[in-house]
């Protein structure tokens, strides 16, 4: 009999896809749930596994490889797609396909399958991952095959007795892990309607937040946060620690429209308290340090890793060559950074380093100001040349038209 192994959430596609798949394949299934981080939906599912028809469970914890792995690298590479989202969805389906195709190699299982659906951008991330991990295994995606609306699947779990935790009145689908959370369909299809407010779990309500603010001191060592207001920690507790006070006071919330690879608009809704904190935090310490041109190079790179990690082009030379890149620039990321909590906004108000560009003494105007401002006007005159020169021998130049225009005034 054949085998297939599951990517298996406990959630409504991956409980039905359990019986379905045995049924279309004449297949046993074994499950596969990674803890990245999700809490308490990872709560008895092996025992949820089982009860809907898999022959086996594997739960196994890669939060330390997520984060060590592919959160930090993400983070140095201020890899933000269309310079909002995190990614925390994204930035585990590597993982998750690396694991599937392990366990399948030692259970002798000929196929993966998961619970992506044929529009999402999950299916590409997955698939094209164990395509490049081994090309021997095959992929399944039931979702894109039975034709079935969240309505049938909630029907066909309730004619088989199959326990799941959406229904047609709360029909959210949802993701987490340690760097975040994603909430979409059901009223959150509509993007002029404001989310709901009971969708969010990892923030506060600016109605319920404090009204005191909170400061929180970042500090990192190349690249890498190490302490939270002076106290160090592994990454993987710091992460937990910065999203607890940040989603107390609101802080992480967003409601984008964004451009799913498949070509169409897609309304989500993230909370990602942690990720927006050390994103900032990170990016204010790496402008501190770098010189221009470097940070404008660096900028470029974070558009194409994000872009990367987005499309599920994590197992590419170019993901590596870039990372390679980052961790060079991540040699002087090194300091400290203060933001300011309150009411759901994050700002900058401290920044320090051993390797800070900022120079006081060049860029205070009072009395200590060391700054050679004779020498302005040779740059300004050698810097501004190429114009002068252009407008000068341009025939419809901006310089000749106000030439023109001053001429016919008098």
């Amino acid at each position: 009999m054949e085998r297939i192994v599951l990517a298996y959430s406990g959630g409504l596609d991956t409980s039905v896809a359990v019986p379905w798949l045995a049924e279309r394949f004449d297949a046993e299934i074994i499950a596969v749930t990674l803890d990245l981080g999700q809490g308490k939906e990872l709560d008895d599912v092996q025992e949820r596994a089982l009860a809907v028809g898999a022959i086996k469970c594997h739960v196994v914890d890669v939060r330390e490889e997520f984060v060590q792995h592919y959160v930090l690298p993400a983070l140095q590479a201020g890899a933000l797609y269309e310079g909002r989202y995190p990614m925390a969805t994204s930035l585990g389906r590597p993982l998750i396909a690396k694991r599937l195709v392990e366990i399948a190699e030692i259970e002798g299982a000929t196929a993966i399958a998961h619970g992506c659906t044929g529009k999402g951008n999950d299916q590409v991330r997955i698939d094209v991952s164990v395509r490049a991990l081994n090309r021997e295994i095959r992929v399944i995606a039931p979702a894109r095959i039975w034709g079935m609306s969240r309505p049938d699947e909630i029907e066909y779990a309730r004619k088989r007795g199959i326990p799941v935790p959406a229904t047609v009145e709360s029909p959210y689908s949802t993701d987490a892990n340690l760097w975040g959370r994603s909430i979409e369909c059901g009223v959150l299809e509509d993007p002029w309607l404001e989310p709901p407010e009971d969708i969010y779990t990892l923030t506060s309500s600016i109605t319920d937040c404090s009204e005191t603010p909170a400061y929180v001191e970042i500090q990192f060592d190349e690249g890498v946060p190490r302490a939270i207001n002076g106290v160090a920690m592994p990454l993987l507790d710091l992460i937990n620690s910065v999203e607890t006070v940040a989603g107390a006071h609101g802080v992480g919330r967003l409601d984008m429209v964004e451009n799913r690879l498949v070509g169409i608009k897609s309304r989500e809704i993230y909370e990602a308290p942690a990720a927006t904190v050390l994103h900032m935090a990170h990016r204010e310490l790496e402008m501190f340090v770098i010189p221009r041109d470097l940070e404008r190079v660096k900028g470029h790179l974070s558009g194409v890793y994000a872009d990367l990690v987005y499309d599920g082009l994590w197992f590419t030379p170019t993901r590596e060559a870039i990372d390679a890149f980052v961790a060079q620039v991540q040699t002087r990321v090194t300091g400290t950074i203060r933001l300011k909590l309150f009411k759901g906004e994050c700002r900058v108000v401290g920044r320090k380093s051993p390797y800070a560009l900022y120079d006081q003494d060049l860029a205070t105007y009072d009395a200590e100001d060391q700054f050679d401002h004779e020498a302005a006007e040779g740059f300004i005159k050698i810097f501004g040349l190429p114009v002068e020169t252009a407008a000068r021998r341009a025939p419809n130049s901006y310089g000749s038209s106000v030439k023109k225009s001053t001429t016919k005034s008098r």
